[in-house]
């Protein structure tokens, strides 16, 4: 199977599974699905049991075929069909069903067998399809009907001297109005056999106007027992002209539930003598086709969930296209050496007192093309954060139902935009956090907020909003807050903290960012494992983001999550120190300015410290901490700068500022990496207009290793 081809199938399959999930979280708030939602997810099924028909991924495709059978059901019937007493069912039946197809699919990305054994979940859909449509008599009247089906075969076989069961030779499927006929056989064992024969009536309307066509059994909506028919003799299509039964076959081919067919024309009944040796030559000529081959084209008709076909010889301007994300990761890359070479042409020492203004001008021209072509470069790959936020209602239901806590989740600002790589890489982080709240936030009964004043349903909130350079995420719940008592105590029992020790609030909550802290005192599904929310924070180290918690007792807690909105290219301040040259970001950077020697303090556990803003502020020396030989010892003569990351804040001191410059983030190499250099607030490297490199701090680890020496 092509990689193209695997790629988009993945592509539609993911997007597909994040609508249904949507739709169906809103109907369960609703309590009921609309017409548009079952036609919307009836679609989506079909979608999805033809895709996966094409790529021979049976389990996917029989799954998704038995959810179109019965969305069909409550399509024909609408919703008034499902008593209040019933919805809740077919609402788990349905997230089952997502929950199946998610499993499976994160399976073919692993390149792991799929799943074979999936009669539970069909069992469960069969069994509710029957609550929902009743088969009158059941098994005994299917029998009577059955045999009945067969005494009417043997009959017509009598008397066109034929049993084999070709349409050319069953009377009954004769008609001299419809001559052209097309006898279907559907798949043994699909079940509901009369609603998949209208279904397919009701596809070849898309093809064939009515009254072109009619068909055999007539009553297959409403008549159940003619499910035992068709089991039995099959289905028959009938056409007013060969024309319009070509246009119909398609609509045959496309239906993953036709096994074969074959094509027949009407024959004037020939004399008893004759019919034997005629009705053999008419089966002769009339061989079954296949249509499994054809069935490649099932995903055709539904390339994408909930459009409108267009009519047939219609063209539509595709307007969006998908592109792998590798080849954006190679735009960028040459985006990145454009500005760098541009930096280095106009930058060149060769140019020094020169006075060219036409090569000035040609520059800024130049400057202003490169600055376009980076902005849209950067926008190819941003997506919007909602596919991710999405998956969190789904986690905020599936807890509350299991821990019996009922909440609700707010989206705010979903249609933020943030870099693809980074978007993927704080999904795990966000889960985490967002199960964080329901577990350990929001209160275990709704008596328990009830007594505290609040609402019985808890509330998550899940924001994102731009920042110049960043985003900024917030994880906001209305729960019980944070502890310090409990968590000073758990932090000292694991020996992260000291006995005795006066902790600020915030330092207290910091701990909770410290690796194996829970607070959890047993291991359940969500919590209490040893991973908490040191990952959280590492991962989103990792995008060159922060973590910063806030709580108060009884009220809730607030996690915030800053967050680069690209990391191939940032906007930077370089500093000197010496000879060299350092890049800082400028979304760490407060505040810039000098100092003399009389506002240093000197304390005996913090080193040198300067008050700023009524608070006091550790000083790193770039000097010192990098062991250089050159740059400035004096205060007077230097310059600082206060920086923050997070909740670290401190002041860094260096010779001089050189300029703001935006940068190309280059990755330090790999031989460099393993002697732990990021540990020591170098996160990368870039190179400036003159050629030289610079390297780019990294705020948090810098601050991490100073105080650590």
């Amino acid at each position: 199977m092509g990689n193209d081809m695997m790629e988009a199938y993945l592509y539609e399959m993911n997007t597909l599974l994040e609508q249904l999930d949507e739709l169906v979280l809103s109907a369960e708030k609703a309590e009921c699905f609309s017409q548009d939602d079952v036609n919307e997810i009836f679609r989506i099924m079909h979608t999805i049991k033809g895709s996966s028909a094409m790529m021979e991924y049976n389990s996917l495709m029989t799954i998704a075929h038995r959810v179109e059978d019965l969305f069909f059901i409550i399509r024909d019937k609408t919703m008034a069909v499902i008593s209040e007493e019933l919805r809740p069912e077919l609402f788990e039946l349905i997230f089952q069903s997502i929950d199946f197809f998610r499993s499976e699919i994160e399976k073919v990305e692993k390149n792991e067998p799929l799943t074979e054994y999936i009669d539970n979940i069909l069992e469960n859909i069969n069994r509710f399809a029957n609550k929902i449509q009743p088969q009158e008599g059941a098994e005994n009247q299917a029998g009577d009907q059955k045999a009945a089906a067969g005494q009417a075969a043997s009959d017509a076989a009598g008397e066109s001297g034929d049993s084999t069961g070709q349409a050319g030779t069953d009377v009954e499927f004769q008609s001299k109005e419809f001559p052209y006929g097309i006898h279907i056989f559907l798949d043994e064992g699909s079940g509901m056999e009369n609603l998949r024969a209208f279904m397919l009536v009701n596809t070849v309307k898309d093809y064939c106007e009515e009254g072109q066509f009619d068909y055999y059994p007539p009553n297959v909506n409403t008549d159940p027992s003619a499910a035992a028919f068709i089991v039995e003799k099959g289905f028959v299509l009938r056409f007013l002209s060969e024309e319009e039964r070509e246009k119909a076959i398609p609509a045959v081919t496309g239906n993953g539930s036709v096994r074969e067919y074959q094509l027949f024309d009407y024959a004037e009944p020939a004399p008893a003598k004759e019919s034997g040796a005629d009705s053999t030559a008419q089966a002769s000529d009339s061989q079954p086709q296949s249509a499994a081959a054809p069935k490649e084209s099932a995903a055709a008709p539904d390339a994408q969930a909930g459009s409108k076909q267009p009519a047939q010889g219609q063209h539509i301007k595709e307007s969006l296209i998908s592109v792998n994300l590798s080849k954006l990761d190679q735009l960028m890359a040459v985006v990145g050496e454009i500005v760098i070479t541009e930096s280095m042409v106009t930058a060149s020492p060769d140019l020094k007192g020169l006075k060219l203004d036409n090569f000035t001008q040609a520059a800024r021209q130049l400057r202003s093309l490169t600055d376009n072509l980076q902005d849209i470069s950067m926008s190819l790959r941003m997506v919007p954060v909602s596919a991710t936020f999405q998956k969190m209602k789904r986690i905020v239901r599936d807890m509350g139902k299991k821990l019996n806590r009922p909440a609700t989740l707010e989206l705010v600002g979903a249609d933020t935009e943030v870099d693809k790589t980074i978007v993927d890489s704080i999904s795990d982080p966000l889960m985490h956090i967002v199960r964080n709240s329901m577990d350990h936030g929001i209160e275990e009964t709704p008596e328990e907020r009830i007594a505290a004043g609040k609402n019985p349903e808890g509330k998550i909130i899940l924001a994102a909003r731009h920042t110049g350079s960043e985003v900024i995420i917030e994880i906001i719940d209305d729960g019980r807050g944070a502890d310090d008592d409990v968590i000073l105590a758990k932090a000292i029992r694991q020996g992260l903290a000291q006995p005795g020790m006066n902790y600020s609030h915030q330092e207290i909550l910091n701990f909770l960012l410290m690796p194996g802290f829970s607070t959890n005192t047993e291991v359940t599904e969500y919590s209490g494992r040893g991973v908490g929310m040191d990952v959280v924070k590492s991962n989103v180290e990792n995008v060159g983001g922060t973590v910063f918690i806030t709580s108060e007792k009884g009220k809730g807690m607030t996690t915030t999550l800053k967050i680069p909105l690209t990391m191939a290219i940032m906007d930077g301040m370089e500093v000197s120190v010496g000879s060299s040259i350092f890049t800082i970001p400028i979304n760490n950077i407060r505040q810039i300015f000098k100092c003399s020697a009389s506002e240093i303090i000197h304390d005996a556990v913090h080193g040198e410290m300067i008050k700023v803003m009524d608070n006091f502020y550790s000083i790193v020396r770039a000097k010192d901490f990098f062991q250089m030989e050159e740059g400035f010892d004096d205060f007077n003569k230097g310059i600082l700068l206060w920086v923050e990351s997070g909740d670290r804040s401190f002041c860094l001191f260096v010779d001089e500022l050189v300029g703001e410059q935006q940068v190309v983030v280059k990755p330090l190499p790999n031989y460099v990496n393993e002697f732990g250099i990021k540990n020591f607030g170098v996160s990368g490297c870039t190179i400036l207009g003159d050629g030289n490199i610079s390297i780019i701090l990294d705020i948090v680890n810098l601050y991490t290793a100073a105080q650590a020496c």
